[in-house]
């Protein structure tokens, strides 16, 4: 017999916040990361063009206070965005 697929769903325990974050995170990383990944790494290019889209979308400066410019975010809404950014490609998020 055949064991049940279980999962477990990355949002759960997320504020809507945190849930908005991870949304978009993954929608950049699978439309803008996933298809060029591969290349990336074979010609080992480092994607500055991807990078400052993400940046406009609040992924740059995350740690940093508004007031000079960054997102402001915890610790743990940075691991949300990094994880699902790495989706995409885990050496450019790195």
């Amino acid at each position: 017999t055949a064991l049940p697929i279980c999962c477990v769903n990355p949002a759960d325990g997320l504020s809507e916040e945190q849930r908005e974050f991870q949304q978009v995170a993954t929608s950049f990383a699978t439309n803008e990361m996933q298809p060029h990944m591969k290349s990336w790494d074979e010609k080992e290019e480092f994607p500055q063009d991807v990078l400052r889209k993400a940046a406009s979308l609040g992924f740059g400066g995350i740690y940093v206070r508004p007031d000079y410019g960054g997102s402001g975010l915890s610790r743990l809404d940075a691991s949300i965005i990094f994880e699902a950014l790495a989706s995409g490609c885990v050496s450019t998020t790195a």
